[in-house]
């Protein structure tokens, strides 16, 4: 677990909007539409809270978690034949060292400026978690997203559906207050959705390449300047769509919707296409 630093606006702002959908849902959507204490109600309630402990656990995680730090003592080590690939600087071809931390970095680790330190397999820094996104959380700060989607979505269908019922009786006997929360998590929910999709797609894609955000915007450049040399840029940590899934998301596939990261490793070292030679030639 990461120490503490001190009070987040935006994940006030997170929780804020969780505990908002939840009761919005729970006591207006489902009670609107099928009755809080009918089994239908209760089906939708149970299910409903499961999906939304889910998600504020993966939160905790997110936050929580230490995304991992380099060893003062971690040294490359190039003659090591287990470690087949080293990454270098783009200038001048020397094994990458980070002045401000005065240590050697290493593969897919990179320094962060909010948090003063480098991050092993750094994604990005997210505000909204108060952390960086990195080896030791992604899958956590992944899988939470997972499931705000799956929570946004089905609080914006119950919405939807509670509609359906005779709105004038439900505003006569609530004063106009029902419609205000409609009208309010109508505005939430429907860009959450968006943008949260457009996240989840994003990651998705990020983990089926095996590739960090850094890594994506560092391998449009790498790929340019290897069609401009004539040659072709293969990203080295692709070793296929269903080892880059379990990767991330461990090896079985009971444990890829708990936030727990067991298989990860120290992150100091990664597999590479180079170390599986029928990888190198299928692509």
């Amino acid at each position: 677990m990461k120490q503490a630093s001190g009070f987040s606006v935006p994940v006030a702002i997170v929780v804020l909007a969780i505990i908002y959908i939840y009761f919005s849902t729970l006591f207006v959507f489902i009670d609107g539409w099928f009755g809080l204490m009918s089994s239908p109600g209760i089906m939708n309630a149970l299910v409903f809270t499961a999906v939304a402990l889910m998600c504020v656990l993966n939160y905790a995680f997110a936050i929580l978690t230490d995304p991992g730090s380099v060893p003062s003592t971690y040294m490359p080590n190039i003659e090591d034949a287990d470690s087949t690939i080293h990454e270098i600087k783009r200038k001048g071809g020397d094994l990458r060292y980070c002045r401000k931390c005065s240590h050697y970095k290493p593969p897919r680790a990179h320094h962060c400026r909010i948090c003063k330190r480098c991050v092993l397999r750094m994604d990005h820094h997210c505000v909204w978690i108060n952390n960086c996104v990195g080896h030791a959380n992604y899958k956590a700060f992944f899988i939470f997203v997972v499931y705000a989607v799956i929570s946004c979505i089905y609080s914006l269908v119950l919405l939807v559906g509670s509609l359906t019922v005779d709105p004038e009786k439900d505003d006569q006997q609530n004063g106009g207050f029902s419609r205000s929360i409609y009208v309010i998590s109508g505005l939430l929910l429907i860009p959450l959705n968006v943008a949260l999709g457009v996240l989840l797609g994003w990651h998705i894609y990020l983990i089926l390449q095996n590739k960090t955000t850094i890594e994506y915007h560092e391998g449009v450049r790498a790929l340019w300047l290897a069609e401009k040399g004539g040659n072709i840029y293969k990203h080295p940590y692709n070793i296929g769509a269903y080892e880059n899934l379990t990767t991330v998301l461990g090896p079985s596939i009971f444990c890829w919707l708990c936030p727990l990261s067991t298989h990860i490793g120290a992150g100091l070292h990664f597999l590479t296409i180079y170390d599986n030679p029928t990888i190198t030639s299928s692509k």
